[in-house]
């Protein structure tokens, strides 16, 4: 599918840096976490006028990924602090998990729970902690993890280790599988939950840059997602290279100077792993997308660069 234009309509402002991911919800307010801990959340995205920004909640660590709970609770993948719940009413946060098999959970990245509450969520990296993600972006050290917290909780079951910088998640609208992004492998990896290929995995889509956080607004809705990059020729070159170069030039790039690019985009696509919505911008302001969701008749951008979110027009429809 050919690429449609991205309409940025507004620049939101939080007052702080870095809404890595954006969820809404039922009554059409998103939210957030930010560099300082803090969860937020924005009313009336839509209307500049009326957008205000309350504080729900502070983690005491750097928030990622977010999932929304059917009682009003929001789970949350803290990237130094591991699995929390912060409380519908009272923004109370509880550590669900902070280790697996003896090992601090750290960089857990996003989490989606199924109607038995059961719990899937990702760690993108074992090697290099948020502040160096590029390290293992250029790295490519496959030691990212998917891994399952059962209803009464204890401690994680790790399900898949190998992955590319896994990142977001979703579910299948019959509940038969996951949707993993690989940030680092430019695909969609998918693993099956039922059914006869139970526990194995198969490619879901091959993307044409490299995934973040995933949306889904529900069963009858597409899979949204977050291309926090395009493509970019010669890092596909570096991870054919023996794993010694590619850890020099990892050290190398974790101490240098970074700045996104101005390419940006998102996707949605169906439960078949067909691209149902490519919308793209070049020479954008606002700059590395890791995330977008649907509220109204919009679409919400997040960005672990940006100080704020960008509410963009909806892709048309046929």
């Amino acid at each position: 599918m050919e690429p449609t234009a991205l309409v940025p309509l507004r620049y939101v402002s939080l007052g702080a840096r870095g809404p890595e991911d954006v969820v809404a919800d039922r009554h059409g307010r998103v939210l957030t976490g930010v560099e300082d801990g803090r969860i937020l959340r924005v009313h009336h995205l839509g209307d500049p006028l009326t957008a205000r920004v309350e504080v729900l909640a502070e983690t005491g660590g750097r928030p990622l990924g977010l999932e929304l709970l059917p009682d009003g609770g929001l789970l949350v993948c803290d990237a130094e602090r591991g699995l929390l719940r912060v409380g519908p009413d009272d923004g109370t946060v509880r550590v669900l998990a902070d280790s697996v098999a003896g090992e601090r959970l750290r960089f857990c990245s996003n989490v989606v729970a199924l109607p038995d509450g059961t719990v899937y969520f990702t760690v993108s990296s074992r090697r290099y902690p948020l502040a160096q993600w590029i390290g293992d972006i250029v790295e490519h050290t496959g030691t990212g993890r998917l891994l399952r917290l059962a209803p009464e909780g204890g401690e994680p079951e790790v399900l898949l280790e190998g992955l590319r910088f896994a990142n977001g998640l979703a579910v299948g609208a019959d509940g038969s599988f996951l949707v993993v992004a690989e940030t680092g492998a430019h695909r969609l990896t998918r693993y099956h939950l039922t059914g006869p290929r139970a526990g194995r995995t198969d490619l879901f889509a091959a993307l044409p840059g490299m995934p973040d956080n995933l949306w889904r607004t529900g069963p009858d809705g597409p899979i949204w997602v977050a291309l926090a990059a395009p493509r970019v020729l010669p890092l596909d070159l570096l991870h054919r290279t023996p794993p010694a170069v590619r850890a020099t030039a990892a050290r190398a790039a974790v101490h240098a100077p970074f700045r996104p690019g101005g390419t940006i985009g998102v996707l949605a696509l169906d439960d078949r792993g067909r691209t149902v919505h490519h919308l793209t911008r070049r020479h954008s302001a606002f700059r590395m997308v890791t995330s977008v969701c649907t509220t109204g008749d919009h679409l919400v951008l997040g960005s672990l660069w940006e100080p704020g979110v960008a509410v963009c027009a909806p892709p048309a429809t046929a």
